[in-house]
């Protein structure tokens, strides 16, 4: 089969489920596991580059406005690739083509490929997911397969920090203007054995504002911008410092989201237990707690 994936998600999903090699195109973003990004590209931002994170906002917020696209799908790429399976999503109009576009560009095409729109807000859909693409690839055993491992990975973080004190984490998924973390964050803070004191597991990300935020004393902050590495994460933890000092935040972590938080694929559960090792010393399978710390 020949699968063409719009989100940098799936096409990690399609990977872990040992499906890459079927994997004909992704989209512009999607660089993990390394030969992902070797492939042809599907997709191109209209974000200009070297903006600011208000910058950004405030250009995604002007192009949804008007109801503009904030990516071009690369029509004649897809029909270059002729993909039986084209795997899109519809839970986020910053994070990847339109379902639509797709929908209707796939309609064009020879062969008539298959869509399948994954749209997960919690853990649980995620791992549906797995399921859900492995069945529309033909393979339903790979999918049950690498949920069991993912379920099993979380069933140890839980053990391992069942019974201890929970303490509050603030995510912060964008620093200007501040958005408290949604969707899955919330109960990947709980499965990692803290409580978030502002979000609920489902619910969308949050605009709020420094103002709001002030003097909620969480025991840790989390930074994690939306799409950023580590590195960038504290510099944006640094460029912040003050506005995050004055939520109270005891210590404060910058954190990879591109790899472990803001896409809804199997390195969740790094997440977790990244998260757990944060919170309360947990070491994962390889032995390490890849975190870094930051100065408020």
């Amino acid at each position: 089969m020949r699968i063409a994936s719009l989100v940098p998600s799936s096409t990690e999903l399609l990977f872990a489920l040992g499906l890459g090699d079927e994997v004909v195109a992704v989209t512009h973003e999607c660089d993990y596991p390394a030969g992902a990004a070797e492939l042809p590209h599907l997709s191109e931002t209209v974000i200009p580059p070297g903006l600011s994170p208000s910058g950004i906002d405030a250009e995604v917020k002007r192009l949804v406005g008007r109801g503009e696209p904030l990516y071009r799908l690369k029509a004649d790429v897809l029909e270059e690739v002729r993909p039986d399976l084209i795997v899109a999503q519809d839970v986020c109009a910053v994070c990847a083509v339109s379902y639509e576009d797709v929908v209707s560009i796939a309609a064009r095409l020879p062969g008539n490929p298959a869509v399948l729109r994954q749209d997960p807000t919690t853990l649980a859909e995620v791992m549906d997911n797995a399921g859900e693409v492995a069945e529309a690839a033909g393979r339903p055993e790979l999918g049950r397969a690498l949920r069991a491992s993912m379920e099993a990975r979380l069933a140890a973080v839980e053990r391992a920090v069942g019974g201890r004190e929970c303490p509050s984490v603030l995510a912060l998924e964008w620093l200007d203007p501040p958005f408290t973390g949604g969707h899955w964050i919330p109960e990947m803070i709980r499965l990692a054995g803290g409580r978030d004191p502002v979000a609920s597991p489902g619910e969308k990300s949050r605009e709020t504002t420094w103002a709001e935020l002030a003097g909620l004393d969480p025991d840790v902050a989390v930074v994690m911008p939306c799409g950023y590495d580590s590195a960038k994460a504290a510099e944006q933890a640094r460029r912040y410092g003050r506005e995050i000092e004055k939520t109270g935040a005891r210590r404060v972590v910058a954190v990879d989201a591109a790899a472990s938080f803001s896409r809804p694929g199997p390195r969740l559960i790094d997440g977790v237990e990244l998260l757990a090792g944060i919170l309360h010393g947990y070491e994962s399978a390889d032995g390490t707690l890849a975190h870094e710390f930051v100065a408020s």
